[in-house]
């Protein structure tokens, strides 16, 4: 997947990426059910260099109270969760639901923080799954 756009739902932040994914899963660890609404998160790390910000300016958010927090990206209008930068990796995880085609996202190829699923939480019994994150 490389070459594809996005935008927050109000459209005041777009994005593109210019770069191949390099990984696509569904995470369901509790962070990600707050952004979500509840569900697991669908998403694709691609490298930093092959992300930008096209149009406006989103509003960062970092929790204060963790060591290493990550810094997500929202839209100041819609409030829309565009990505996920994190503090040890030249990556910006980009949420599947924000790309102009998400049909383009070919699916996870795991499911990560199991142990976090809720009971509604649906993982297909083809696709891995780790209680964590996957050995590297």
């Amino acid at each position: 997947m490389t070459n594809h756009t996005g935008r927050c739902y109000c459209g005041e932040i777009t994005y593109k990426i210019t770069g191949a994914a390099q990984w696509q899963a569904q995470c369901h660890c509790r962070e990600c059910q707050y952004i979500s609404g509840g569900g697991p998160n669908y998403f694709m790390i691609v490298a930093a260099d092959d992300f930008t910000i096209t149009k406006g300016t989103p509003t960062q958010f970092a929790r204060a109270d963790l060591d290493s927090p990550r810094r997500r990206d929202f839209c100041p209008t819609c409030g829309t969760h565009l990505v996920t930068r994190l503090p040890d990796r030249p990556a910006v995880v980009v949420k599947v639901g924000t790309l102009d085609d998400p049909a383009a996202y070919a699916g996870p190829a795991a499911a990560i923080f199991t142990c976090d699923a809720q009971p509604y939480h649906r993982i297909p019994d083809d696709l891995p799954a780790f209680d964590k994150l996957p050995p590297r």
